[in-house]
């Protein structure tokens, strides 16, 4: 009961704080959607330019747009550096926002340490899950959207592999930005900056992309054990290949789907207990 205050508690504070959870939330889907509409437009408008001189039945559109297989699309990218960017606004303002005000020492009277810092975490996995909604919409929207402008039917084939895929890659999405907003919640309880909670995971995402790219220097090959350790953004694409099938599925080494839910389980848990080992030692006499 204590530990849903603690959410509970977390999760009011962030509903306040209307400028975090429009950057976080609300900015990257409506300037995607908003994007991808003109960018629609433009498009059609040229092609309008290229079809006036040909014959009429070259002139139409495609095929039927299958909204089904773009919500199984869309949910693969999810987890895409403009989302984590933003959504880590709002899980650094939780995370780091007792530190920045000094109020840890009136909240840790009411609850326990790993109470508290759990309450942190269910909020911010609380907010992801709504921004990984708004942001699925708002891409179903722009193809909604790209079908009346292109002058395309619209259908919804959904059968139960492709069911099962959009439920496993949303599900991998999720805990992919759920990891790496939590290096920012082990940021702050170590460093007790919002600054830091903000920018180390951002420094840290942008140091493991260019190490991917240096791999083959060091020898690594596809989905070794090294990388998938290291790498939790590699780990995530291997995961999200083995969920899609096909022949990318079938030329992976043997073992690569367990090095990988390894990788991505080590950097899911091991920065919050971190986190909490760390938190239940510090003085927060003065916080």
């Amino acid at each position: 009961m204590m530990l849903v205050d603690a959410v509970r508690s977390e999760t009011r504070r962030l509903l306040w704080n209307r400028t975090a959870l429009f950057w976080s939330l609300v900015f990257v889907p409506a300037v995607s959607l908003v994007l991808t509409v003109v960018g629609h437009w433009f498009i059609q408008a040229k092609m309008a330019d290229v079809k006036g001189g040909l014959p009429p039945q070259l002139a139409m559109g495609g095929g039927a747009l299958d909204l089904g297989r773009s919500l199984v699309e869309n949910a693969g990218n999810l987890a895409n550096p403009a989302l984590l960017a933003f959504l880590l606004i709002g899980a650094a303002t939780v995370f780091a926002g007792d530190y920045r005000w000094e109020t840890w020492r009136l909240i840790t009277a009411r609850n326990t340490r790993p109470n508290l810092l759990m309450g942190k975490a269910g909020a911010v996995k609380l907010m992801t899950l709504t921004g990984l909604i708004l942001f699925l919409v708002a891409a179903m929207l722009s193809e909604v959207a790209k079908g009346v402008i292109f002058d395309r039917p619209l259908a919804f084939g959904l059968g139960g592999e492709e069911a099962r895929q959009f439920g496993l890659l949303f599900l991998l999405s999720y805990i992919r930005v759920v990891q790496f907003l939590l290096v920012g919640l082990l940021a702050a309880v170590v460093t007790r900056s919002l600054l830091a909670a903000l920018f180390v995971p951002l420094a840290i995402g942008t140091g493991q992309f260019f190490l991917s790219k240096a791999g083959v220097l060091f020898g690594w090959g596809p989905a070794d054990l090294t990388p998938m350790l290291l790498l939790p953004g590699d780990a995530y694409e291997v995961l999200k290949t083995a969920v899609l099938g096909g022949m990318p599925a079938a030329v992976m080494p043997d073992g690569a789907v367990w090095r990988a839910l390894a990788g991505l389980a080590l950097w899911a848990v091991g920065p919050f207990l971190l986190a909490l080992a760390w938190f239940q030692r510090q003085d927060l006499s003065k916080e």
